[in-house]
């Protein structure tokens, strides 16, 4: 009776904290970002520029996220370019109502799971590069509302009240609705093309959705994170959802995604053996993969017989900038790495939040925000909505904050791929480490012929960056995700 009794407490204790996190993140400020006409816009490697080249006159903020872009007349056409960039990254926040999680009651990850997001939205975007490629762009994403915040505000508060009274009766939450039948595909001979682009972006949205059969979804994350002793509702640094998420990539066995595969750096170091490895290695079903309804991937300069013996890695390379702050001395290198197009991003954020960083102009760093509650969407459905996976609205954080804890996301198509992206890494580390360490290296060879993990278990050696679960101290690696 005792037990019991205590469960039903912790049943109370985890529904009134749900409910308290899904009206906190469910607010939606019209927050405005403001962009300057004088500098360019640097957005994952694309560069846009907002100022008209006939006007001097008006240099300051020409763009506010949740407003209407300038005037057509006053700025070239980079305003709306960015915008319908910036609209058609995945966006993955956080959401509520969804399956339990493994080994729990919470059916949302509010208020714990946005370093999870972040690094969510980093794959996503390297999934865009491998199927659709960086030209890609939505055709819908001009066409997105911004978020209402009395709408949402309201809704919210409904949420607490209805969440509470059926915590307060022992009653479970109200079921998910059932989802609307498919909707039978339209299309003539002439949309073929953007119908089968639409069919690829749709397909890379549901491998995150929040189900246990999504591929990359939430609920497969965390199950993955139990085997180091996480469990739903814990929290999470960037060097963790590095490891994490490679296990995700290895272990999918959509055959989509068996011509991609993941590597995390050691020590901060990428060894070259490893990463051609990774790439020549043949992935399971890939055998299959042609049969997939996901699209082969976007690269007019590789042949056929090639991608048949070739994966895409997906380098993930945790790295700290720095003490307890980052080193204004890394400013200038953060910058060139989101100046290049194989770079998918970086998950980082400030030390409360975690966010997933995109670009900059001048001394501010771009980012996705996942701070934001959602409702489920069931992504089984083959006409679910896409709207809630796409944010018109960036936001801006000065590099000051920036926590210096972080994880760094590459893109490499193929050997003769990394081989491009190392040298040119390799002369931008060597340029950055005059007056300081390099953020990372590149080694000749695998990291086993450094015997760095000689006396680890197979467990350690495979989660380098993960802390000893009987530790009750965090370590520098990891900062606290409020």
């Amino acid at each position: 009776m005792e037990n019991k009794g205590s469960d039903e407490v912790e049943r109370l204790k985890t529904k009134f904290l749900s409910a308290w996190h899904n009206v906190k993140y469910s607010w939606a400020l019209k927050s405005k970002t403001s962009f300057s006409r004088n500098s360019p816009v640097f957005l994952l490697g694309k560069c846009y520029h907002f100022k008209a080249e006939d006007d001097d006159s008006l240099a300051e903020a020409c763009y506010e996220a949740s407003d209407e872009a300038c005037d057509e007349d006053l700025v070239t056409g980079n305003v709306e370019a960015f915008r319908r960039d910036f609209a058609s990254r995945v966006w993955l926040t956080y959401r509520e109502e969804f399956p339990p999680l493994t080994g729990s009651t919470l059916t949302s990850d509010c208020g714990w799971g946005c370093m999870l997001r972040a690094g969510q939205m980093m794959l996503a975007q390297a999934l865009i590069l491998h199927f659709l490629g960086r030209e890609w762009t939505w055709s819908e994403a001009l066409t997105l509302q911004p978020l209402d915040t009395e709408t949402w505000t309201t809704s919210a508060a409904k949420r607490l009240v209805a969440s509470l009274e059926a915590s307060l009766q022992g009653s479970d939450r109200a079921s998910i609705p059932g989802a609307p039948p498919p909707a039978q595909l339209q299309g003539t001979a002439e949309e073929a093309g953007a119908h089968l682009r639409e069919m690829y972006h749709r397909t890379l949205v549901s491998w995150f959705g929040d189900s246990p059969s999504a591929q990359l979804g939430l609920h497969r994350l965390v199950r993955l994170g139990m085997a180091l002793g996480k469990q739903a509702g814990d929290w999470y640094g960037p060097a963790v959802v590095a490891h994490i998420f490679k296990k995700a990539v290895e272990e999918a066995t959509d055959p989509g995604l068996a011509g991609v595969t993941a590597y995390v750096s050691q020590d901060c170091t990428v060894y070259s053996a490893d990463v051609v490895d990774s790439h020549r290695a043949p992935g399971v079903g890939q055998a299959n993969a042609g049969a997939s309804d996901t699209p082969p991937p976007q690269n007019s300069q590789a042949s056929a017989s090639s991608l048949l013996d070739s994966r895409a890695v997906i380098i993930l390379i945790p790295v700290r900038l720095g003490g307890e702050k980052t080193n204004p001395d890394y400013f200038n290198f953060v910058k060139s790495i989101l100046s290049l197009e194989y770079c998918i991003g970086i998950i980082g954020g400030k030390p409360t939040q975690a966010c997933y960083f995109v670009g900059f102009q001048d001394d501010s760093l771009i980012y996705m925000d996942p701070h934001y509650c959602q409702s489920f969407v069931d992504v089984s459905t083959s006409d679910f909505p896409l709207q809630s996976y796409h944010c018109l609205s960036p936001k801006k954080m000065p590099f000051s904050k920036m926590d210096p804890s972080c994880t760094i996301g590459f893109y490499s198509r193929s050997v003769h791929d990394y081989e491009r992206i190392s040298q040119e890494l390799s002369k931008l580390l060597q340029s950055s480490a005059r007056e300081k360490y390099p953020a990372f290296t590149f080694m000749q060879g695998h990291g086993r012929d450094y015997d760095l993990s000689g006396g680890l278990t197979p467990e350690k050696r495979e989660w380098p960056f993960i802390r000893d679960p009987r530790r009750t101290t965090a370590t520098a690696g990891d900062f606290v995700l409020l």
